[in-house]
């Protein structure tokens, strides 16, 4: 069984290392993911996490990529090899999944689009552990502990480091931050539908930078 590569595991760092905000992107309407996208990096977002939760999650990611050369474009919500696969060939840098299988941490651990697996239980913790995986996102988590979980977390796997997702918002992500093994947080609230129904692309770059700002 071949474990996560120095290279790999240097990559998944840089990534967590380059923002400390991961705004969660659902593509509804194609035509939303560059000027969306563009926003974000705008208001000093630069990496990109954009979701398998519609259809268009693959060409955006394709476009983002070839428009945004000085930005982290990654696919999440990735749950299963084949899409591991489909989102390497569309160019993604990263891969960040909502959970676990041995299938996926055994393909990422080989993959040059390296993964930040998703673990909400000490358990699976340990399965990408013994793989070699040191970063991991915690999910969802606020109804898995939030912090405090995190916190016991860090008593025996006191050399992982976390980005938890799920439930966070714009005055909690600090909160999250201020934890030791907590290099960054991902949230939904950076991307408000509502803004993307109205084309509102001014007010994500405002949000961006008002969330970065608070940290």
């Amino acid at each position: 069984m071949m474990g996560v590569s120095k290279y790999q595991q240097e990559r998944i760092e840089q990534v967590m290392a380059a923002s400390p905000l991961v705004p969660v992107i659902t593509v509804h309407k194609p035509e939303h993911a560059l000027p969306l996208a563009e926003a974000l990096v705008e208001g000093g977002i630069r990496v990109l996490e954009v979701t398998l939760r519609t259809e268009h999650g693959l060409a955006a990611i394709e476009q983002l990529r070839s428009a945004l050369p000085d930005a982290w474009v990654g696919a999440g919500t990735v749950t299963s090899v084949e899409q591991y696969r489909a989102v390497e060939r569309a160019g993604a840098q990263f891969v960040i999944t909502p959970g676990v299988t041995e299938a996926v941490l055994e393909h990422g651990a080989t993959s040059q689009a390296p993964l930040l697996p998703g673990i909400a239980t000490i358990s699976e913790l340990m399965m990408g552990y013994a793989l070699g995986y040191r970063a991991f996102k915690f999910f969802p988590a606020e109804v898995s502990g939030g912090k405090a979980a995190l916190k016991a977390f860090a008593g025996p796997f006191a050399d992982v480091l976390f980005c938890p997702t799920g439930g966070i918002r714009q005055d909690t992500a600090k909160d999250y931050l201020a934890l030791a093994n907590v290099q960054a947080v991902g949230g939904t609230w950076l991307t408000p539908a509502e803004a993307l129904e109205q084309g509102d692309w001014s007010r994500i770059s405002t949000l961006a930078r008002e969330s970065l700002a608070l940290l």
